[in-house]
């Protein structure tokens, strides 16, 4: 998994640095949007301010006084400021809403793309689910945070600025009274800060997890029926949904309780303010309208105090997330392109393996492995699994680099070209076709405009895609379903090829092309595959040793090295480890053939 802070880590970067991240990457291109709608913000939490004020004249002159000449500039001061505050409140929501789904969605296409770019082996150590949830839920519950945070300062503070500037001009000893409880919120206020950040980190891990697990189950839905794990799939996810609704009580508890130190808080100042307020009132010192100003101005400080002081917990909550964002940012690709890129080879290039040396962690695949696959013919690859056939694909495509040793392409190092020009020379056919839940037209052409209709049908036809598109509901725009699931394997394959045919690459890889298929459509497969290899550098993993026995050159390898070369017939005459996988193959393929012939 990516090295995520947990729930123990101290947070290694504080909230402001974070946020700061936040405003110079992605908030600042929306600073006009954004300004204007803070202004509104401001706006509208004055208004509280004015309304307090005007309780004073309502209740002293109008009330108390019984002055009818005041009720229609009472009445209407209130009116407008009803008007303001509406007008204001829809316009800050509109924009807000407007500069946090940008951001959102700034956010979300730079991390696919920054993902993307990270080697294969980063995406083997982090499942799906696990960044699904990074590029959406922790992006989502960063833009719903930050936002509820530009309200409380834009908004709230403006609002309690306000009114307590009226309570203040009522009675500065009132006031004092009021507040006498804030000292005794620092220090729980602290705590609960620390202890929010926490709770927030674990949520975000188990949704990760959680996406993980969905991930796991869709994609295998099918060995989860066969083998009757629907209940066991269940109750694995039930432990993940019950630590997360462990995770988000205790994240709630820690944001409500600074809000309810508030309550408290506020309880308490009432009570002294009564005692005290109460015997000037009943003296006649003051006013019931002075009273009233300050206690409107008070209660309606009430809940946008409380959510300022449920900002901390926003922000912590908020920063959580950032800090995880962060981490994938931070994560650089280790594959880079060369300072200089040299230029790529033009046609069917050569290419050599020289003393290739290449590991996964502290498991060597690879050991000094050597050959040449001459340009513009096809060259096998075959032996035992584990043998690192596979691994000879990734290396040329740059997917991992070697250890040691050097692979040329042409007349040029793989690692001297930029990795954009070194994979647009390489069309690969695998036996696991990777299709798009798209139509299969989008399937093959992959969003390229530039290709003529006639051009397309002798793609389709060459890759024998024609021959089934009859038989599909809408034809080339019918959608081939989630990986491909409305086609057959044999017509994902035929996709495939064709996907590779428009590419038009000078290196072909084929890796088990055929192994998955049954004898008819692996015939009409093999037919495609043979007009796609031709004049170009193919280089084919097969176990089927029949699928290549017209291969130019066949190398047979074992833990990473090359231990014999040639021809089909070559290797036969010669004897070795070709002979015995030939022999193992064909007495398979008789005792299947056994079996057919007694049912």
């Amino acid at each position: 998994m990516i090295d995520t802070p947990t729930s123990t880590d101290t947070p290694s970067i504080s909230a402001r640095a974070l946020f700061g991240w936040l405003w110079r990457g992605y908030l600042r291109k929306y600073k006009f949007p954004l300004g204007i709608s803070v202004f509104l913000m401001v706006l509208e939490g004055s208004m509280l301010g004015l309304l307090s004020i005007v309780m004073k004249p309502m209740f002293d002159d109008v009330f108390v006084n019984g002055d009818t000449s005041a009720l229609w500039p009472v009445g209407l001061t209130i009116l407008a400021i009803f008007t303001v505050r509406a007008f204001s409140s829809v316009g800050q929501q509109v924009l807000l809403t407007r500069v946090n789904e940008g951001t959102a969605a700034d956010i979300r296409a730079a991390l696919l793309r920054h993902l993307m770019r990270l080697e294969i082996a980063f995406h083997q150590t982090n499942p799906p689910g696990y960044l699904i949830e990074r590029v959406q839920g922790d992006v989502q519950s960063i833009g719903t945070v930050w936002t509820g945070i530009v309200q409380g300062i834009s908004r709230d503070a403006v609002a309690v600025i306000w009114l307590f500037g009226v309570a203040l001009w009522v009675d500065w000893k009132w006031t004092v009274a009021a507040l006498i409880g804030i000292p005794l919120l620092i220090a729980p206020s602290l705590l609960a800060q620390a202890y929010v950040r926490k709770r927030a980190r674990d949520a975000r891990e188990v949704a990760g997890n959680m996406s993980t697990r969905l991930d796991e189950v869709f994609h295998g839905i099918a060995p989860i029926k066969l083998n009757a794990l629907e209940s066991y799939q269940a109750r694995r996810y039930e432990r993940l949904i019950r630590s997360r609704v462990v995770a988000e009580v205790r994240a709630a508890f820690g944001r409500a309780s600074i809000p309810g130190l508030i309550d408290l808080m506020t309880g308490v100042g009432f009570l002294f303010v009564l005692l005290y307020g109460g015997r000037q009132i009943i003296e006649g010192s003051k006013t019931v309208g002075e009273f009233m100003a300050f206690f409107t101005a008070m209660a309606l400080a009430f809940e946008p105090l409380r959510r300022l002081g449920d900002i901390s917990g926003l922000i912590q909550a908020a920063a959580a997330g950032i800090e995880r964002i962060m981490t994938i940012f931070d994560t650089a690709p280790k594959l880079k392109d060369p300072s200089l890129p040299a230029a790529p080879p033009v046609g069917a290039p050569e290419i050599r393996f020289e003393d290739v040396t290449l590991s996964y962690g502290d498991h060597t695949v690879l050991h000094g492995l050597t050959f040449v696959a001459e340009a513009g013919k096809t060259t096998a690859l075959v032996g035992a699994s584990g043998a690192g056939k596979s691994t000879v694909f990734h290396a040329l495509t740059r997917l991992i680099d070697p250890q040691a040793g050097e692979i040329v392409v042409g007349d040029q190092c793989a690692n001297a070209l930029a990795l954009a020009d070194l994979r647009a020379l390489v069309s690969v056919v695998s036996q696991d076709a990777a299709l798009f839940d798209e139509t299969v037209r989008e399937n093959i052409l992959l969003g390229r405009e530039d290709v003529s209709a006639d051009q397309l049908d002798r793609i389709l036809t060459a890759a024998h895609v024609a021959d089934f598109l009859p038989n599909l509901p809408n034809g080339l725009d019918s959608p081939a379903g989630p990986r491909g699931s409305n086609l057959s394997g044999g017509q994902r394959q035929r996709v495939a090829i064709a996907r590779a045919l428009l590419r038009d690459t000078p290196i072909l890889l084929l890796d088990e092309a055929t192994s998955a298929l049954d004898t008819r459509s692996e015939a009409i497969v093999q037919d495609a595959l043979e007009t796609l290899a031709k004049g170009r550098t193919t280089l084919v993993i097969a176990h089927r040793l029949s699928t290549v026995r017209n291969a130019d050159k066949i190398l047979v390898m074992d833990r990473g090295r090359v231990i014999d070369s040639g021809t089909h017939d070559e290797l036969l005459a010669r004897g070795g480890a070709y002979q015995e996988l030939h022999q193992l193959q064909f007495e398979d393929s008789r005792e299947k053939s056994s079996d057919g012939d007694d049912h």
